[in-house]
């Protein structure tokens, strides 16, 4: 009876250690495949989620464009030659300012060693106005001191036109000190009033 018993008991024990194999299988499986499904999911998460594409900056549109010109001399010849060099200014400008900017540089001189002029620096405009007739310019008599015939005709033919560089054909009356200009300089040019792009090529060779 007795051995009876103690295989009973060794039977019981036998199996609570197999039930608890078996468990500790299950849980282990059961772990490994959460763990698992975790990884699966996090993974193709990863890999379906979608980059923010990143957006190209949006350029802005100029508010500037090319408007008028200043005309400078190129000296490295035998002779002088105009040449022009195209202004970037705002779109607001209306016609008088835009050729208000550009003789104020072409009397503030040029700003590369590769341009020329024959205007004296000391030359300010006095006043300028636009209208239906032509451009009516005004100059300190700075304008028509020092030089010969042929500084005399550059800085006539420089002014004339940047004066007319938003409208080629354009009549310029230029005053100097308030007066009507007539002669300039000490050889005489002879100016006409109003003055025109044709009239300085027909009557001035640079």
């Amino acid at each position: 009876m007795q051995d009876n018993k103690n295989n009973m008991q060794d039977n019981n024990r036998q199996n609570r250690s197999s039930i608890g194999f078996i468990a500790g299988i299950i849980a282990a499986m059961l772990t490994t495949g959460t763990v698992v499904t975790w990884w699966a999911v996090h993974t193709l998460t990863k890999s379906t989620d979608t980059p923010t594409p990143t957006e190209n900056p949006v350029s802005q549109p100029s508010d500037t464009e090319q408007r008028g010109q200043v005309y400078w001399l190129d000296a490295t010849g035998d002779r002088l030659k105009l040449e022009e060099s195209p202004l970037s200014l705002q779109k607001s400008l209306s016609d008088q300012e835009v050729v208000e900017t550009a003789v104020t540089r072409l009397l503030s001189g040029p700003e590369s060693s590769e341009n020329d002029t024959t205007i004296p620096p000391d030359t300010k405009l006095l006043s300028l106005k636009l209208d239906k007739e032509g451009v009516h310019l005004n100059l300190s008599s700075e304008f028509t001191t020092g030089g010969g015939s042929a500084s005399m005709m550059g800085r006539l033919g420089q002014l004339l036109y940047t004066a007319t560089s938003v409208n080629p054909d354009a009549k310029v009356w230029l005053s100097i000190d308030g007066e009507p200009l007539e002669l300039l300089g000490g050889e005489g040019l002879m100016i006409e009033q109003p003055m025109t792009r044709q009239w300085f090529d027909k009557n001035f060779e640079l």
